[in-house]
């Protein structure tokens, strides 16, 4: 096996870890924060911990198929935890973690910043749509 210098090693490392090659476990990490239901919940729940029935109550639209899935990988990821209380019924909470904390800042500016400029981006599209229809 060669012998490899510290800056060699350095540069191996830093690729491994390059979003745009496919096989990058960062880019599958860039997807999974980047879907919908994962910004979502991870948004409401910067307001402390939450109930699956409150969360299902919160974000309008997703399944209860989508809402377990995204909780578990969440949870796979590190991002939030679930604490099941025993009672009748089961509660189930789910929380951020510190990990996940760290994110927020990040995915609440995207939410702050598609909020605010929807209205730029709605008339975009519609300019868009007008020229494409005419074309």
């Amino acid at each position: 096996m060669p012998t490899r210098t510290a800056a060699q090693r350095r540069e191996e490392a830093a690729r491994e870890y390059d979003a745009f090659l496919a096989s990058c476990p960062a880019r599958q990490l860039l997807d999974r924060i980047s879907d919908k239901w994962v910004t979502l919940i991870l948004t409401a729940l910067a307001d402390g911990p939450q109930r699956y029935s409150d969360l299902s109550r919160r974000i309008a639209g997703v399944s209860q198929k989508m809402l377990t899935q995204t909780l578990r990988s969440l949870e796979r990821d590190g991002l939030l935890t679930r604490s099941v209380t025993p009672s009748v019924p089961v509660r189930v909470d789910y929380e951020l973690t510190p990990l996940g904390t760290t994110l927020m800042p990040l995915i609440a500016s995207i939410k702050a910043w598609a909020e605010s400029h929807m209205t730029e981006v709605a008339a975009a599209r519609a300019q868009y749509d007008d020229v494409s229809a005419t074309a």
